[in-house]
């Protein structure tokens, strides 16, 4: 067992153990790291909490690591961004309902004087093409995770393979990897709203935006108790319901205005959402 999945293991035991000792009910949402590192879920949980006496514990990794916890019924419910993976989870019967949360869309984001030139760039994959032609510093999520996977697919629709040096597979989440590459002066692909939440304590600009292929979808998806007896599936489906609401979803559209000048993420179900 590798060490990441030794410190999530040790993670998830941390969360189980909290919802056994708790007097409250209790349920664990397995998310991808950017719902935790925006700030978002600090938003939207304790208001769940407060109308229904419900606790959620929080278990943050990439999405591919969120839907394994799902697969081993670890968790109660999924809130994660890779539609192709979300898909192949209902197929094999571990879900039993996936909703169209929100969006936002994916940057690629770098050192401000741009050394590959990305600025310039008709499209994603051939600012990844400039990039892997300059061989400038790229750090990677390398973890799995819905930022990872679309990375993967934009260096494959740039007809490279990324190997050598100035390619640095982090591991980490978003946060973590922003980080890495203000320290670095490197480049690399982060969701919109992670990068917004952080970007006054970073040197980093936004590079090259709005390529349709890096629309970025979260989707909350109910983990199927037929799979895993033990899953808390009535409570998983109120705060589904909840997160759906229309008082949940205009917090998510009119989340980060005030405090960064533009919401972080669009909601699917706010009607005002086309107005952001």
């Amino acid at each position: 067992m590798g060490m990441r999945w030794f410190f999530i293991l040790c993670g998830i035991l941390v969360v189980c153990s909290g919802c056994l000792n708790a007097p409250e009910k209790c349920i664990t949402l397995a998310t991808t790291t950017s719902t935790r590192d925006t700030g978002l879920l600090d938003e939207l949980i304790p208001r769940f909490r407060a109308k229904t006496g419900i606790e959620v514990r929080v278990v943050a990794v990439g999405t591919g690591q969120a839907l394994e916890i799902g697969r081993r019924g670890d968790a109660d419910v999924l809130l994660t961004h890779d539609p192709a993976a979300e898909q192949r989870f209902l197929h094999e019967h571990q879900g039993t309902s996936r909703n169209e949360l929100m969006t936002n869309d994916f940057v690629l984001v770098g050192p401000p004087d741009d050394p590959a030139n990305v600025r310039a760039a008709p499209s994603g994959a051939d600012a990844f093409r400039r990039i892997g032609q300059a061989q400038a510093v790229f750090i990677s999520r390398a973890d799995e995770s819905g930022t990872h996977h679309k990375e993967k697919a934009t260096w494959l629709a740039a007809g490279l393979e990324p190997a050598g040096d100035w390619y640095i597979r982090c591991g980490q989440g978003m946060g973590a990897v922003l980080r890495m590459a203000d320290e670095k002066r490197g480049y690399t692909l982060a969701d919109r709203g992670t990068f917004i939440a952080q970007r006054a304590k970073l040197n980093l600009a936004i590079l090259h935006s709005g390529d349709p292929e890096w629309i970025n979808r979260y989707s909350v998806i109910a983990v199927n108790p037929q799979q895993h007896p033990h899953v808390k599936d009535v409570w998983a489906a109120e705060f589904i319901t909840y997160l759906l609401s229309s008082e949940a979803q205009q917090i998510i559209a009119e989340f980060g205005r005030s405090q960064y000048g533009e919401p972080l993420f669009r909601a699917s179900r706010w009607p005002l959402r086309n107005g952001h």
